[in-house]
């Protein structure tokens, strides 16, 4: 018999994730709309590819199912912890009210002053339990913030990783 989702939750508390927003744009009618992720990963350098996963009860699953969306990751430096506190929590106002935002080649939102960011089409999607694994083929990429340390996400909270010489 499984564990209960309690039980998973709380064992996956303790491994340390990036944080991210993940932002989309609908090509049907240019919606944009962003969330905070830490299920993000890289897949593979050639082609280049990476997979982010989505709730499937939310508005960026429902957008990402739509043919032609694209979408983009950008990595979160440390000092962006209300950002993603914003694309996580808040609802009825524009959560791209704040922050620097762009776009490159995909059109969909870009963090100009991310750590990173990697803007993406959909390779391929799975759906898998209450989420769905969306790959994403790169198709552009920067480091703003190349020397900064991450925002981090670990045992229920944010931490800030301390680089040791």
């Amino acid at each position: 018999m499984p564990i209960s989702s309690e039980q998973f939750r709380n064992a996956l508390r303790h491994f340390p994730a990036g944080v991210t927003i993940v932002t989309i744009k609908t090509v049907n009618d240019d919606r944009l709309h962003g969330l905070t992720v830490s299920a993000f990963a890289s897949l593979s350098p050639e082609p280049p590819l990476i997979m982010v996963a989505i709730d499937n009860r939310g508005v960026g699953h429902d957008m990402l199912e739509q043919e032609g969306t694209v979408f983009a990751v950008n990595i979160l430096p440390h000092d962006k912890m209300d950002l993603s506190n914003r694309f996580a929590w808040l609802k009825d106002e524009d959560r791209f009210a704040q922050g620097d935002w762009a776009t490159a080649v995909t059109g969909a939102p870009i963090l100009q002053d991310a750590l990173a960011w990697l803007d993406c089409t959909i390779y391929a999607r799975y759906p898998t339990g209450t989420h769905t694994i969306y790959v994403g083929h790169v198709q552009a990429s920067e480091v703003p913030r190349p020397d900064e340390c991450p925002l981090i996400y670990w045992n229920r909270g944010y931490r800030q990783l301390r680089v040791s010489e």
